[in-house]
């Protein structure tokens, strides 16, 4: 083949693959079920690859990538092209799914509307009002269940991004536990526990940006047109791993009680002083949440930006909606807002009619324009270093920025190869409708939990949990306590995993070895996934109200504390005669 006849082809080739995305996006439903029937067994190649490349290389974005050659590559061999050119014409074709999902508007913002979330945390950091509000709660802490409580509530206030949880609350509170002789085990798990659970819950976070994308591309995918933000929403309440940790940590510190290998770390840690200086080695080095040298704290430099955040973010979700209704068809909707605009039905209906994606983004660019004026109207930083700083809080989430790609990417290829349609038809007869969201939350611990990450577990499953789920019962709470089970799952492997950043981060922060926060924590995420599944997503598989749910849920686990756990303030000869013949003596 000559030069010029090489660059035609090659041409055509590139041609071909910029117009496959918009072609099949004409009449995707079709396609799909083609390719099902075509492809068979081989449509679960690139979810099943990723998920097995996941464990394998502990990478996700490595599997999420080549998840979705594999998929590319199914589809351009279908089509009878030789493997050389199949392999070409799926690069391109990757290519052209990564440009067609951050072309679109909806996906754009949520990647911008994380990145300024990510500017705004590190100024919020950097001036020092992170530490500000953390050492104000932190003077209140008098006692061991109170220095518990406190570190418990800080976790909660620190609830846009995991990452910062970890950095703030473990510094802070590390020689207010030591002065209480609390273990640094149960410091660390109080981090851990308060770090992803919270952030995946809350409205506004680093997470929501990713969350509410995935779910918004998921129902999608089916033709199902939704507020994927409501949908959030209504996932919250069967968040039953994230609430019932968070109501863990809070009834284990107010009972004092502990079990397994952490009510020996506890009963070891009220008895003597069992802190060692070389576990403070590197914590200080890791705290990137570290205001600038000699910047006055000020609770203000929080409550401010991030207030401006929330607040702002409400105001654009009801101005976005009213918007949208405004210029809609539905007379009577229009003449019911006008009528009482402020109204709390006016305010959901503006809320459920609004695009999630621009109000975020607008609500985060407005905080991070009030985070950097704030920076140089109290002289901390000029414009310029203000801005360099806030830039330089977004290359931390860049990595969500690639997994949001990707697992759009996947999403897309999933779709087309009929992927989903193939599950529907073998599964949605075989497997009992109450115990798939039991199912999912299972599969989303063990991904989550092998990689250590949760972002990319949400992206694998995402595209097939709610079409699975949509075929096997359409009732909108089915499918939202479906959807919740990924998003509770993929939290509850990152949270107990070694190899988690967060785990990781929790373990320098509270100045904990790593191996003993895991060996500590490991029996108490395990109990509430167990709860999860018995007393949470079981029931409300079989459809019993939320409002009898979960707090039952709650109850299990005050009672299975009770039950297994131990008071460690008290005096208990028989334990301490187990832990001297271990050569711990008192």
């Amino acid at each position: 083949m000559n030069k010029r006849n090489f660059k035609v082809a090659l041409t055509s080739l590139m041609l071909l693959a910029m117009t496959i995305v918009p072609a099949f996006a004409e009449d995707i439903d079709k396609i799909a079920q083609v390719n099902s029937n075509k492809f068979g067994i081989i449509t679960i190649i690139p979810p099943l690859l990723a998920i097995l490349l996941a464990f394998i290389t502990k990478n996700v974005v490595i599997s999420l990538f080549l998840g979705v050659m594999s998929g590319c590559l199914i589809l351009q061999i279908g089509t009878g092209a030789n493997v050389l050119s199949a392999i070409v014409l799926s690069f391109l074709d990757f290519i052209s799914r990564a440009l067609y999902s951050l072309a679109d508007p909806w996906n754009a913002g949520i990647i911008l509307q994380v990145l300024c979330i990510g500017g705004v945390i590190n100024l919020v950091g950097k001036m020092g009002g992170a530490k500000a509000v953390a050492e104000a709660l932190a003077d209140k802490a008098s006692s061991s269940r109170s220095a518990q409580i406190i570190s418990w509530l800080l976790g909660i206030l620190v609830f846009f991004d995991d990452y910062a949880n970890s950095l703030i609350v473990g510094p802070i509170m590390r020689p207010v536990f030591d002065k209480m002789n609390i273990s640094r085990e149960k410091l660390a798990f109080v981090i851990d526990a308060t770090a992803a659970p919270i952030a995946g819950l809350a409205i506004i976070s680093t997470w929501i940006g990713l969350e509410v994308g995935l779910i918004h591309d998921a129902f999608g995918s089916i033709g199902v047109n939704v507020d994927a933000f409501g949908i959030f929403l209504q996932t919250i309440p069967y968040r039953f791993y994230n609430i019932l940790i968070l109501a863990f940590v809070l009834f284990s510190a107010i009972m004092v009680r502990e079990f397994g290998p952490m009510r020996k770390a506890e009963y070891i840690a009220h008895r003597k002083q069992n802190i060692t200086s070389d576990l403070d080695q590197g914590v200080e080095e890791l705290d990137d949440m570290a205001p600038k040298e000699g910047v006055k704290l000020s609770i203000w430099n929080a409550i401010i930006p991030i207030g401006v955040l929330i607040v702002s973010a409400l105001v654009a979700f009801y101005y976005s909606g009213y918007s949208i209704i405004m210029d809609g068809d539905n007379q009577a909707l229009i003449t019911s807002i006008n009528a009482s605009p402020f109204s709390f039905n006016s305010i959901k209906d503006c809320f459920s009619a609004s695009n999630a994606s621009v109000a975020l983004f607008q609500s985060a660019l407005f905080s991070s324009i009030v985070a950097i004026l704030m920076a140089k109207l109290k002289k901390i930083y000029t414009v310029s270093e203000a801005i360099e700083v806030w830039i330089d809080g977004m290359k931390t989430l860049m990595i969500t920025g690639v997994i949001l790609i990707l697992a759009w990417s996947l999403s897309s290829v999933i779709k087309e190869v009929g992927t989903a349609k193939f599950l529907i038809q073998y599964l949605s007869g075989s497997i009992p409708a109450f115990l798939l969201p039991s199912i999912i939350f299972i599969l989303g611990s063990i991904i989550s939990f092998s990689t250590g990450t949760a972002y990319g577990t949400m992206g694998i499953l995402m595209p097939l949990a709610i079409p699975l789920a949509h075929s096997i019962s359409p009732e909108m709470g089915y499918v939202v306590v479906s959807t919740s089970a990924v998003l509770t799952g993929a939290i509850f492997g990152d949270h107990c995993s070694p190899i988690s950043d967060t785990t990781i981060l929790s373990s320098m922060g509270a100045g904990c070895n790593h191996i003993d926060h895991v060996k500590t924590q490991m029996p108490y995420s395990l109990f509430i996934a167990a709860l999860t599944i018995l007393f949470g997503y079981i029931p409300a598989g079989m459809g019993l109200p939320i409002v009898v749910v979960l707090p039952v849920a709650l109850v299990a686990v005050v009672v299975g504390l009770r039950i297994f756990g131990k008071r460690t303030d008290v005096d208990d000869k028989t334990f301490e005669a187990k832990l001297e013949k271990e050569g711990i003596h008192f």
